[in-house]
């Protein structure tokens, strides 16, 4: 199978890479292909399951190599192994990055927030450099505008009519209108976050990440609104706020 996309994404500056590979969904598979790595004496630093259905599988492996000359060599052994494929080959910025980690950071990062425009800006950044993307936007479902983009977003026409018809191939199960760009939808804060790779599909564990990302993003602005709504009461003497709706509102926020 070739290579989607551009292959090696980014300089050959640094000898840890990410490398996504199709391989049979079978005892063994991952093994040959370790031992593959270790033949030109890379080391399998992470292990991650993207998807699995029909009999194959879809990984990702944090490999080190001693020298980042080595990859074109890397890839040739990894192919040799019967039934698997180099999917794609990417280098990481500034070495591994452990995901449960960077995935609380992420979190961190959305819920210290301290305004919505904050949020998305934070939002945009997190899921651009966690899922790899060639460009993220937040789209305003209202004005079908675009609030925050990174990298070479599509313009916003494009970006909303994207969303209508994902919207209308949702109605048949397991449809999927673009396999290299995926989206969820912040329904409290009326956005939608859109990310796209460069021939470079999203698959099931990543579009969970994102919907994932989204939900929390989604549930903190919902906490603003809120914290915005009773501010705007106490500003006002003469309106009675119940103590029993301040601690829910102090609850949403924390």
């Amino acid at each position: 199978m070739p290579f989607t996309g551009n292959p090696y994404r980014g300089s050959m500056n640094s000898a840890t890479f990410v490398v996504r590979v199709l391989l049979p969904d079978r005892p063994g598979a991952l093994g040959q292909v370790a031992s593959r790595i270790g033949a030109v004496r890379g080391d399998v630093a992470a292990i991650e399951i993207l998807e699995r259905g029909g009999g194959r599988a879809i990984d990702e492996l944090v490999v080190e190599l001693p020298d980042a000359g080595l990859i074109g060599a890397l890839v040739r052994e990894i192919n040799e192994v019967e039934g698997v494929d180099v999917e794609e080959v990417r280098r990481v910025e500034g070495g591994h990055i452990d995901p449960w980690v960077d995935a609380l950071d992420t979190a961190a990062q959305l819920v210290g927030a301290p305004s919505t425009d904050e949020l998305f800006e934070a939002l945009a950044d997190r899921t651009y450099r966690a899922l790899g993307a060639d460009w993220v936007a937040v789209l305003s479902l209202d004005s079908e505008g675009v609030l925050v983009s990174r990298g070479s977003a599509p313009s916003a026409s494009w970006l909303a009519a994207f969303l209508r018809g994902s919207c209308l191939s949702a109605r048949e199960p397991g449809q999927i209108l673009a396999p290299d760009v995926t989206w969820a939808p912040l329904t409290s804060a009326r956005v939608a976050l859109l990310l796209g790779r460069d021939g470079s599909a999203f698959r099931a564990k990543e579009r969970h990440q994102v919907a994932a990302l989204a939900r929390i993003a989604d549930a903190w602005s919902r906490g603003m609104q809120t914290v915005n709504r009773l501010s705007a009461r106490l500003a006002h003497p003469s309106l009675r706020l119940p103590s029993d709706e301040i601690a829910r509102a102090l609850d949403a926020r924390i």
